[in-house]
């Protein structure tokens, strides 16, 4: 078992990261000392939640789950409205506390639902996948989608505490543990050189969910985001290192009807950025190859969906971070290192994009 502690402007917050955590879990819900707690999870991870539910209630404390739809259609007005009834009627005051078990749609979701409920109560991440354990449950944002755009609704809300408990992974989905490594290549390319040596060397034990080395590569992933988290928690310049990937890769999930998988549309995405940055010489060919070769030995091939480019390409302008429809791109000069803040002619974006969808 690792444990990180998380500095943000909120006050600081501790990441545990092991196996069989249920009384670090419980420790950690006890020293919070709520006046209620909330559960929130999707039917995918019922029973994990029912596990966290007894752990919590051998604490003496009350507790109750509400239960939503698998699926990205979960992040949406409608099952806000709903999270926010089941809060009302636990009669969740501001002493109270929201834990989020599952992965990143349920974080968002109960995250956006715990900052805005009574003016933000307590909240406490369990992901149950490796993407949530990696990325979205570091860092504090929440949100929604609108009609047409990914986490376009949302605040900056930090968890009190995130635990990673890796025997969640031991009934994931195969196809979904390999997703996850989009984001972990993410972190390796953009970030850390020595992750992304690692991955490669460490590809079959990785693959054979190893849980050593997995709370190895948790464990970077998570220190890498929270250094840059500390530096810039709300987006205003560097955080937005860590959307390597993800303009074109929402672009695909707003373009698909979000029927692709997150995982599949970032690493769609971090190969249109580095074949942009090639294309601009801003990184080598090495780089494209190396980053195509590594995802692709991740079980996230170089196969592009069924999308007509034009929807991809109007989506691209509504990114969270255009400023007057002009996006700043993210885009890898050497392994281990991005740079923001990129403006990309828009024929060149085109070019890219249509190419890599024929």
């Amino acid at each position: 078992m690792v444990r990180l502690i998380l500095d943000s402007s909120t006050g600081s917050y501790p990441v545990i990261i092991g196996s069989s955590l249920n009384r670090e879990l419980r420790a950690v819900v006890t020293r919070l000392d709520p006046t209620g707690v909330a559960i929130v999870t999707d039917s995918n991870v019922r029973p994990w939640a029912v596990k966290v539910a007894k752990t919590i209630k051998r604490a003496g404390l009350k507790t109750a789950i509400h239960v939503v739809p698998v699926g990205e259609r979960s992040k949406s007005m409608s099952q806000l409205h709903e999270v926010l009834a089941f809060l009302e009627r636990q009669r969740i005051d501001r002493g109270g506390c929201v834990i989020a078990v599952g992965g990143g749609r349920v974080g968002d979701l109960a995250g956006f639902a715990a900052a805005v409920w009574q003016r933000g109560v307590r909240l406490v991440t369990v992901p149950t996948n490796l993407l949530a354990m990696v990325d979205s449950s570091i860092g504090g944002k929440t949100g929604i989608n609108g009609t047409r755009s990914k986490n376009a609704i949302g605040a900056f809300w930090q968890p009190s505490a995130v635990v990673s408990d890796l025997a969640c992974l031991e009934t994931l989905p195969a196809a979904d543990y390999r997703d996850a490594f989009a984001e972990v290549v993410k972190y390796a390319v953009a970030m850390d050189r020595g992750l992304f040596d690692l991955l490669q060397k460490e590809r079959p034990r990785l693959l054979a969910a190893d849980r050593a080395m997995l709370e190895r590569v948790v464990f970077r992933c998570v220190a890498a985001k929270a250094l840059i988290v500390a530096k810039d928690e709300r987006e205003k310049g560097p955080r937005a290192i860590l959307n390597y990937g993800h303009t074109a890769g929402h672009a695909l999930e707003a373009a698909t009807g979000f029927r692709i998988s997150h995982g599949r549309a970032v690493a769609f995405g971090m190969r249109v950025a580095a074949r942009i940055a090639l294309s601009m010489d801003l990184c080598s060919k090495r780089l494209v190859e190396s980053q195509d070769a590594l995802l692709t030995a991740y079980g996230l091939p170089d196969k592009a969906p069924r999308v007509d480019p034009s929807r991809l390409l109007s989506a691209i302008p509504r990114d969270k971070k255009a400023r007057r429809g002009k996006v700043a791109w993210v885009l890898p000069r050497r392994l281990g290192h991005a740079d923001f803040g990129h403006a990309v002619p828009s024929a060149l974006v085109r070019r890219i994009v249509t190419r890599a969808l024929a």
